[in-house]
């Protein structure tokens, strides 16, 4: 007989309409949730196994799903007997759980929420610890999602695959890491967004890359060789080459680490 507890836990499984991509966020009361917890392969399924988690639902589920099984086969099949609340290409579902408010806040912040999948995760599980979570606490966190060919250098399915192990706030934690993670890996931003490096801009990159070292003087309103290489030097320093222009812009989510690296950011607005 095993003696090893219960996970209690919350989480959201949901598909992108737009883009076919698979998506899983989790928190619980219970070490390395994402080792456990989530399962999805692109282009065929995403499970959440969770309460007293049988592992092998995750890849038992999706061998179901690939077999030809609908959603709701899959869960009869499973015998999952979670309480939960199901949307449009999305469930929501807990155990051990504050109230149903969690999983009802959980809902409609995923349904409300602008952008991808990925803001529509994060703002689910926000809104489901906001109304209480977990009953008996907080104590690692996850989200996966996957897209074919979505992996580091299309090598994997695992367009997004962050963890938060151990923490004692969790959820913010896994927002820091993916937030890092994002800039690094990810390219989901608008490009109205991108601004053109002349002016103000110019001269505070300009101002940051001379406090970092990066660069030893500048030719003040010009954006020079010296500039130019200054700034691409920092940009692989800290690993943000999927975010490097050569058309003489720059997106604010660069801007906004290079001021925050040089101590600089009261000088430039925050984005929202």
């Amino acid at each position: 007989m095993s003696n090893l507890s219960s996970p209690s836990t919350f989480s959201i499984v949901a598909r992108d309409f737009n883009n076919g991509d698979l998506g899983i966020i989790v928190q619980s009361k219970f070490p390395a949730v994402g080792a456990i917890v989530p399962w999805a392969k692109a282009n065929i399924g995403a499970i959440a196994t969770q309460a007293w988690a049988n592992a092998g639902y995750g890849p038992g589920g999706l061998d179901l799903l690939k077999a030809g099984n609908s959603a709701s086969e899959t869960l009869k099949i499973l015998l999952d007997g979670d309480e939960g609340r199901v949307g449009d290409g999305f469930t929501c579902q807990g155990n051990i759980l504050a109230g149903e408010a969690v999983v009802i806040d959980m809902a409609e912040a995923f349904e409300s929420t602008e952008g991808d999948l990925i803001d529509k995760l994060f703002a689910g599980l926000i809104a489901g610890q906001m109304a209480g979570g977990d009953r008996r606490g907080m104590q690692s966190a996850a989200i996966l999602v996957v897209r074919e060919g979505g992996g580091y250098e299309g090598g994997n399915d695992r367009y997004v695959d962050v963890r938060v192990d151990e923490h004692p706030s969790p959820i913010s934690e896994l927002v820091r890491i993916f937030n890092i993670y994002d800039m690094t890996l990810l390219s989901r931003e608008d490009p109205n967004l991108l601004v053109r490096i002349e002016g103000d801009i110019l001269a505070i990159i300009q101002e940051a890359l001379i406090t970092l070292g990066y660069l030893k003087d500048a030719s003040e309103g010009v954006f020079d060789a010296n500039t130019k290489s200054a700034l691409s030097e920092w940009i692989n320093t800290n690993n943000f080459e999927n975010k490097a222009r050569d058309d003489g812009t720059i997106w604010p989510s660069v801007v906004d680490c290079l001021l925050e690296d040089a101590d600089l950011t009261s000088e430039w607005p925050k984005r929202e």
